[in-house]
């Protein structure tokens, strides 16, 4: 589905990925790891358009995305959450989510101004649509609440929601359990799980939390100051010698 080919970016004079190679299949749970600083995000925002590499290609479904802007990549089918999650905390978490059907909207500006009843017929399937997914990942009761009132999990489940709301084939998550508690990444994990066995998406994911990423990768590139030092599955890469020396041996495999 996703094939990333021979992919460097450099900064000035920084390499902070190069010659970045790997393929995400579809269906499957692809985990992206490694220390702070090793070029995982810069990766994230090339195979969204928020950066254009060096070099290299970006290829999603038999077609050529490199260099393409943000917005068509979501239209190809691709969508992100953030490491710091990125919420309208002036909204409801049900605005935010319909924030994410932007790409939708076959209504015209002159329209939604003067309310035809084209723009009130589309607003009543998004909303719909929206509550769906809300129950889906089981925050539907906190539709009517301000976004910035949830938990920390929730929160991550809002941005989940939104992303969702894109009607991605393929969902890119950054450091989705960052800052859980155990209870809340349990119920992460669920909730990925179902997103491939229920929503059939592909999910490729950046995650510290090795405990995470034992249970629901199928399979793990570890990457180090922008190389690829090991690809393959998870149980594997807690045995390898390079991986623990550049990065296991500093975390806590726990969790």
């Amino acid at each position: 589905m996703l094939k990333i080919k021979n992919v460097t970016k450099q900064f000035g004079g920084v390499v902070a990925i190069k010659d970045v190679n790997f393929e995400v299949k579809q269906g499957e749970m692809f985990a992206l790891v490694g220390p702070n600083g090793a070029g995982k995000t810069t990766l994230f925002n090339i195979i969204t358009g928020a950066f254009e590499p060096t070099s290299g290609h970006v290829n999603f479904k038999d077609e050529e995305i490199t260099g393409l802007n943000p917005v068509k990549i979501v239209e190809r089918g691709i969508a992100r959450t953030f490491q710091n999650i990125r919420l309208f905390n002036s909204m409801t978490v049900l605005e935010n989510v319909l924030i994410g059907f932007h790409n939708h909207i076959e209504y015209t500006f002159f329209e939604a101004a003067f309310r035809f009843p084209r723009f009130f017929s589309q607003e009543k399937i998004h909303k719909e649509l929206a509550m769906d997914i809300l129950k889906f990942l089981k925050i539907d009761n906190y539709a009517d609440h301000n976004a910035k009132a949830l938990s920390y999990g929730n929160q991550r489940k809002v941005e989940i929601a939104r992303a969702l709301a894109t009607e991605p084939d393929l969902l890119l998550l950054d450091e989705p359990a960052a800052g859980m508690n155990p209870k809340e990444t349990e119920e992460l994990a669920d909730t990925v799980f179902r997103l491939r066995s229920e929503k059939e998406k592909t999910i490729l994911f950046i995650e510290h939390d090795m405990k995470f990423v034992q249970k629901i990768a199928d399979r793990v590139m570890v990457l180090d100051y922008g190389k690829t030092i090991f690809e393959g599955k998870p149980a594997d890469m807690m045995q390898n010698k390079t991986v623990i020396k550049a990065y296991l041996g500093d975390i806590d495999v726990e969790g």
